[in-house]
């Protein structure tokens, strides 16, 4: 018989033992190459067929063939079993309990201009300040002429505008804001205008779209040391420390008289003639002021006989820059995250 001269049964048997003893995949295929693959038992076997009679290889070949048949569907169901079973098993390890309460989403950081804008808008809505804001996109009536600059006064060249083909404007400063809260609130008042602001210009210290504060304080008897001390305030307060301030005489067509305000160098205090921050100077320009012209208050619908008050405005990109060690205004708005790490105080 086929069976006796190529041991089929044999060959069944085996496998069958074999069989049993899978657990895993890869021991499955261990089996499977053994059986099947080019050196297995029943592939010799299969080759062993031109040994036979002739008369006995047609009946041995189809006893071979279902052999292989059901070897391959053995293998092929037992496979089934086994990846059914390690599943199993993962899903149970990986489990997830869908009625557990969530573990909620952690938050991104504030990007340095608006932590500084919070950082200060907190300080002064401490000092009794409101927030207040206005469009970007102005007219010239508040961004100009209710702020002491019509349209012959030569303080419109110091501010490259922005103009769109209507007329209307980017605004170059949060002044706008000042005027329409006096016309909306009245006197007295105290507000602070944070917001964007837009110029012609791009370098290194400056950008076409920065951000900018401005502060307004509208009451009866306001002096100029109310302001003076309020500037100091909030500056030392951000800083974390008292500075050295300096007041200089300057010029704004909205304010009368304008002051620029300088501070302390805060990296060197003025102690290092090389200091990469204020050049070996000491001192840091860091922003503009002074008592309300009375026009301005005239403009906002208040008597400048009964009321007067006082201006300041700042940028907020250079405070940030100063109070984190940022040494290009430009990797404020670079999408390199690198390259805005190298930029940083102290990064390696």
């Amino acid at each position: 018989m086929p069976e006796q001269e190529l041991n089929i049964n044999a060959v069944r048997d085996s496998f069958n033992e074999s069989l049993k003893t899978a657990r895993t995949l890869q021991e499955l295929d261990d089996i499977r190459v053994r059986f099947t693959g080019k050196k297995g038992e029943l592939t010799l076997l299969l080759r062993s067929l031109g040994k036979l009679p002739k008369e006995q290889r047609k009946d041995a070949g189809q006893e071979l063939n279902s052999l292989r048949d059901s070897i391959e569907a053995e293998l092929e169901k037992t496979g089934r079993k086994i990846r059914d079973e390690e599943n199993e098993k993962q899903e149970l390890n990986q489990r997830i309990d869908v009625t557990l309460p969530s573990k909620g989403r952690t938050m991104g950081a504030f990007h340095p201009v608006m932590q500084t804008m919070h950082e200060i808008a907190n300080i002064m809505q401490g000092l009794g300040y409101s927030v207040a804001e206005g469009p970007e996109q102005e007219e010239e009536f508040y961004n100009f002429e209710c702020l002491n600059i019509p349209s012959w006064h030569p303080a419109r060249d110091m501010q490259d505008t922005f103009y769109f083909p209507d007329g209307t404007l980017l605004r170059t400063h949060t002044s706008p804001v000042q005027i329409r809260s006096m016309l909306k609130y009245g006197a007295p008042l105290r507000i602070i205008c944070p917001g964007k602001v837009y110029r012609r210009d791009n370098d290194t210290t400056h950008s076409p779209m920065f951000n900018q504060m401005e502060g307004l304080l509208v009451d009866k008897d306001v002096s100029f040391s109310v302001m003076k001390g309020t500037m100091s305030e909030m500056l030392n307060a951000f800083f974390g420390r008292s500075l050295k301030s300096r007041f200089r005489a300057s010029y704004f067509p909205f304010t009368e008289p304008s002051m620029e305000l300088d501070i302390e160098c805060v990296e060197c205090s003025g102690h290092d003639e090389h200091c990469r921050v204020c050049h070996g100077t000491g001192w840091l320009e860091v922003a503009g002021m002074g008592m309300v012209h009375p026009n301005v208050i005239r403009a906002g619908k208040i008597d400048p006989d009964e009321y007067n008050g006082f201006a300041f405005g700042i940028g907020l990109d250079r405070m940030a820059m100063l109070k984190y060690g940022i040494s290009d205004l430009r990797l404020l708005f670079d999408g390199n995250v690198s390259y805005f790490m190298s930029g940083f105080k102290g990064a390696e």
